[in-house]
């Protein structure tokens, strides 16, 4: 049992420090029933989650089913500062109005993940909004400007003349002292966030706990397209609060390729079950449109519900096998990014770009079953069924 438990949460982690100490806690807890803590803090600087950040709720859920009591942080806090990491300037703060409004939507879409029997929701609001000038300064004392200078954005940042508030330093000394007070035994976060992480090891050696919290850093998920992180700014993400069919056909949206390694982030099914999946489909025993079905219907039930699941399915076979595509379609590999005009001809669906222009300005070229509005459209890394007409189709996988 400690192997399996060890197994799954290991998977999918870019970083362990320490993995020795994370076995540790779970021997304990299958030996004694001895719960242990995992802490993730969320800044609600955005209403609505998509699934790239679900990554860190997933692993977070692992942790719950051997021994782990989650101490969710909202960073009510915090938040008003804005954490600085990636940034390449101040970032703008946040009102307790905009705050307290995003924290309620956090609040009301992570339990469809996590157990909130064993999860405790925790502001740090609580203690970091009443500590005293004196222990501000002291807290200030555990780090040294040399040290805060070794993080890569504030060096960019600085290096470059650009402005860096003196608030800005107090963010990861406070995201650290958040791991004091609660006395974490585990802290989870993205493999960007491994400055902030380590400083709740750093602090809490330094206020003298018997405990110094293990790390787990997991990696950003990509978006539909394979390539950039999953982002709104992007367009290239799905929603948990989208509605079902468009939550479904997102995700049979994304390449056979990618499919695993969502799969390997966030679905629940042991890693035993996706290898067997993924050898059902090397045999051909498995359709991997199939297992793209499956990993949608997990996704839509998790935020919906089972029915939701499999009316998006039906709809979306339905809408599929109207369109009566061909079975047998020439594929084509083309390196990206690549102009859309370009990728017809190379696919042999035109004669020449001018062709394809014209085809395009008449609306005759589709991807995917839609029509292609932008003629200037860059094809971007992924699979693409591009169509001319009623009877012109090609695969296209972009490189």
């Amino acid at each position: 049992m400690l192997e399996e438990a060890l197994r799954e949460i290991r998977r999918g982690a870019a970083e362990i420090i320490t993995d020795e100490q994370i076995e540790k806690l779970l021997k304990r807890y299958f030996e004694t029933g001895e719960p242990y803590y995992v802490k993730a803090g969320f800044d609600p600087t955005a209403p609505d989650l998509h699934l790239g950040h679900t990554v860190l709720l997933q692993k977070l859920a692992t942790f719950q089913k051997y021994g782990g009591i989650v101490q969710f942080l909202i960073g009510d806090f915090t938040g008003m500062i804005g954490d600085p990491t990636g940034k390449s300037q101040t970032r703008k703060k946040l009102s307790k109005e905009e705050v307290k409004a995003n924290a309620k939507s956090y609040e009301a879409q992570v339990f469809k993940i996590l157990d909130p029997a064993k999860t405790k929701v925790v502001f740090n609001s609580e203690w970091l909004g009443r500590l005293s000038s004196y222990e501000m300064i002291e807290l200030a004392s555990k780090r040294t400007v040399a040290r805060m200078l070794e993080r890569d954005d504030f060096e960019k940042r600085f290096k470059s003349g650009q402005d860096i508030s003196l608030y800005e330093f107090f963010y990861p000394l406070f995201q650290g002292y958040d791991s004091v007070v609660l006395e974490s035994d585990i802290e989870i976060g993205g493999t960007d966030q491994k400055f902030n992480l380590l400083m709740g090891r750093h602090l809490q050696r330094a206020y003298g706990l018997k405990k110094e919290q293990a790390v787990l850093m997991m990696p950003i998920l990509e978006g539909l397209d394979g390539v950039q992180k999953m982002s709104k700014s992007l367009g290239n993400f799905i929603g948990v609060a989208e509605e079902p069919n468009t939550m479904f056909a997102k995700v049979m949206s994304i390449s056979d390729e990618l499919m695993w390694r969502y799969y390997e982030l966030l679905s629940a099914r042991s890693l035993d079950e996706i290898e067997a999946m993924k050898a059902d489909v090397r045999s051909g025993a498995l359709h991997p449109k199939r297992a793209k079905e499956m990993l949608a219907e997990e996704i839509v039930a998790r935020f919906h519900d089972e029915a939701a699941a499999k009316a998006a399915l039906a709809e979306f076979n339905k809408v599929f096998k109207q369109k009566e595509l061909p079975s047998d379609m020439p594929e084509f590999e083309l390196q990206g990014p690549l102009w859309i005009a370009k990728a017809l001809v190379e696919a042999g669906l035109e004669p020449s770009t001018s062709q394809a222009r014209r085809d395009l300005q008449a609306g005759a070229v589709r991807i995917d079953q839609e029509k292609v509005l932008d003629k200037d459209l860059q094809l971007t890394p992924g699979d693409y069924i591009l169509q001319v007409g009623k009877k012109k189709f090609a695969k296209v996988k972009v490189k």
